[in-house]
């Protein structure tokens, strides 16, 4: 590790917690199972380890893992499948090959707005969002 205060053995051990509180990682966002794979791998900056004890801290807390919001669009996240949850529920799946163009990123970050979009204007409606009713909405 770049930091000699934190060692591998603590790196290892709170990864290996990590992991066992997410279901082996399956419940983790992408960009927060990447960053495991960077630890365990000892390829963490200083910036880095502080992430990783902040993820860690996020795991561990009581109430369990709280995944980060998608382009920071609240209630919105995505899993490693590309799935797309509306406080929690899937409501679209990301997976065009499109967005690994270049510009891809904004193409995805505009289209996870239109869909938090439906999402909201369904509410607003008193309509639950789910995937059904997001893309039945939007061919209205």
């Amino acid at each position: 590790m770049n930091n000699p205060s934190v060692s591998r053995i603590e790196i290892t051990d709170m990864a290996i917690a990590i992991l066992q509180a997410t279901s082996d990682g399956d419940k983790l966002a992408p960009a927060d199972l990447k960053l495991v794979e960077l630890a365990v791998n000892d390829m963490l900056n200083p910036k880095g380890i502080v992430v990783f004890h902040q993820l860690y801290e996020n795991v561990t807390k009581p109430h369990g893992y709280t995944a980060p919001y998608l382009f920071g669009i609240e209630h919105l996240t995505i899993d490693h499948h590309r799935y797309i949850r509306w406080k929690g529920v899937v409501v679209e799946h990301f997976d065009h090959g499109f967005w690994q163009q270049a510009g891809g990123e904004e193409r995805m970050h505009m289209d996870a707005e239109k869909v938090a979009a439906r999402c909201r204007r369904l509410e607003a409606e008193g309509i639950q969002p789910t995937g059904e009713t997001v893309r039945g909405w939007s061919r209205q």
